[in-house]
C-alpha cells in the first residue's frame, strides 16, 4: 500500500511539473526562405539575374490575422524576392511563403529616390521596399513600416523615404501611405518596429508609435490628421552597460536605443500606459499615451517627468520585442542572450524577481526576434539566428529559422507572472 502511495505521489508531482513546463510548439521551420513563384520559369530568371539569392533571405517579423500569419524578410542584403509575406496557419511545416499584397507590390524599382519626398520612384503606392516588422490592429488594417532602404549590409540604397504604409486586409487594397517628413530624419535614423495605439469602434484615431532605434526618438503618427512628429527623451537612449552580447557563440556589441514597445490597458483617467526599452538596456519604462498623443506638450521640457522608470529585469535581459497580452495583463518579451521568452505582470513592480522565463531552447530559441498575441490568446514567437547571419554565417543544412506558438495562460502557470 506504501509502494503505491509513493508511486502515486511520483505521477502528481510529474504531472505538475508537465503542466508548469508547458513549452512553446513549433508551427513552422526553415532551413532556408523559398517563395511561391508566379511560375518556375519566373523564379529561375530570379536566380540567376540576382534577383533572388536564397542565403540572403532571413526572416525577422511575424503578426496573425486570421488565417494569415504575416512574415517580414528584410532587404539586409542583396537578393530578397520579397519583403512582406505571408502564410495560412493550416500550412505544412516548411510552407513557401507567399508575397503581400502581391508579387509586383515587393519588386524593387529601377531607381532610388535620391532623398526626394516622393512616391514618383516607387511602382505604385502600395510598394515595399524592406519591412522589419508589421501589425495588425483591431480595425483590420496591416501597418507596415517600410525602410525604403535595400541592402542595409551592403551598399546600402535608399529607394525611398521611410514611410508607413497601411493596408485593408479584408480587400488587401492600400488605405494610405505616408512619408516621414524630412525634418523627423536624423543621419543614423533607422525605423524597425510599428506599435499601434486604437480600439475597434475608433479606427479613425488611432495613432502608431514608431521607435528610432539609431537617433534615439520616437515618431508619432496621428491617422486622424494623417500628419506625424518626432518625440525626444533620455531614456529612449542605450545603456552603454548593457550592450555586448554573447549569443550561439557569436559574441558582439550593439548600441540600439529605444525599440521594444507596447501599449497597455486603459487606465481610470482614460489613458493608456505605452511600455518601452531600449534594445541594449534591461531596464523598462513608461509614458502616459495622451502625452505622446500631444506634440507641443511632448516636445515640452516638462514632460521629461511624464516619462518614468518601471526597474530593471536583470541581468542579461535584452529585448527585441515585448507585447501586451489583455487578457493576462501580461507583457511577453524576447530574451536574446538567454534564447527564450520572458514575461512581467504588469500589476506587479518590475524587478528580476517578477519576471519570469515562459520558454527557453539553445536550439529552437536562438535569437527570438519577433512575438506577438493573437485575439485568440495565442504567443507566436519568431527565431532567426540574426547574429549568425550578419556576423558569421548560417549553416544551411540545419533549421536556421522557426516560428513558434504557445497559450499565454498556460505558458505562464508556475511562473512570478501567473498572478
Amino acid at each position: 500500500m506504501k509502494l503505491h502511495i509513493q508511486i502515486l505521489l511520483a505521477l502528481i508531482v510529474i504531472l505538475r511539473s508537465e503542466v508548469h513546463g508547458v513549452k512553446l510548439r513549433e508551427k513552422f521551420k526553415w532551413r532556408d526562405v523559398s517563395f511561391e513563384w508566379p511560375s518556375e520559369a519566373t523564379k529561375q530568371n530570379a536566380l540567376q539575374t540576382g534577383q533572388y539569392v536564397v542565403k540572403n533571405n532571413l526572416p525577422l517579423g511575424l503578426e496573425r490575422w486570421r488565417d494569415k500569419l504575416f512574415i517580414t524578410v528584410p532587404r539586409w542584403k542583396t537578393g530578397v524576392a520579397a519583403s512582406l509575406t505571408y502564410v495560412n496557419v493550416t500550412d505544412d511545416m516548411s510552407p513557401t511563403l507567399r508575397p503581400y499584397p502581391t508579387w509586383d507590390d515587393n519588386l524593387l524599382p529601377s531607381d532610388p529616390v535620391n532623398g526626394q519626398n516622393d512616391s514618383k520612384y516607387l511602382k505604385n503606392n502600395a510598394t515595399i521596399i524592406s519591412t522589419f516588422r508589421v501589425r495588425a490592429d483591431e480595425c483590420d488594417r496591416l501597418w507596415v513600416m517600410d525602410t525604403g532602404l535595400a541592402d542595409i549590409l551592403g551598399d546600402a540604397v535608399q529607394y525611398a523615404p521611410p514611410s508607413l504604409v497601411l493596408f485593408d486586409l479584408y480587400t488587401d487594397k492600400l488605405i494610405r501611405r505616408h512619408f516621414f517628413n524630412s525634418s523627423l530624419l536624423k543621419e543614423d535614423s533607422f525605423f524597425a518596429n510599428v506599435i499601434v495605439d486604437t480600439e475597434r469602434g475608433d479606427c479613425d484615431n488611432a495613432f502608431a508609435y514608431i521607435p528610432d532605434l539609431g537617433s534615439y526618438a520616437v515618431i508619432v503618427y496621428s491617422f486622424n490628421e494623417d500628419r506625424s512628429w518626432r518625440v525626444k527623451h533620455n531614456f529612449f537612449h542605450f545603456d552603454p552597460l548593457a550592450g555586448d552580447y554573447n549569443i550561439g557563440g557569436v559574441n558582439f556589441q550593439w548600441t540600439d536605443g529605444v525599440f521594444g514597445m507596447a501599449v497597455g490597458k486603459r487606465t481610470t483617467d482614460g489613458s493608456r500606459p505605452v511600455y518601452f526599452h531600449a534594445f541594449s538596456s534591461t531596464k523598462e519604462f513608461m509614458v502616459p499615451n495622451v502625452i505622446l498623443k500631444n506634440e507641443s506638450y511632448a516636445q515640452n521640457p516638462q514632460s521629461y517627468y511624464d516619462f518614468k522608470l518601471l526597474g530593471d529585469r536583470g541581468p542579461n535581459s535584452q529585448s527585441s520585442a515585448e507585447f501586451y497580452d489583455t487578457e493576462t495583463g501580461v507583457i511577453f518579451y524576447t530574451q536574446v542572450n538567454k534564447d527564450g521568452i520572458g514575461c512581467w505582470n504588469t500589476a506587479m513592480p518590475l524587478n528580476a524577481d517578477t519576471q519570469g522565463l515562459v520558454d527557453s531552447d539553445s536550439d529552437a530559441l536562438v535569437f527570438p526576434n519577433d512575438l506577438k498575441v493573437d485575439s485568440e490568446g495565442q504567443l507566436w514567437v519568431l527565431s532567426d539566428r540574426l547574429p549568425m547571419f550578419i556576423f558569421t554565417s548560417l549553416d544551411e543544412e540545419q533549421y536556421n529559422y522557426r516560428i513558434l506558438v504557445g497559450e499565454t495562460k498556460e505558458m505562464i502557470k508556475g511562473t512570478p507572472c501567473d498572478n
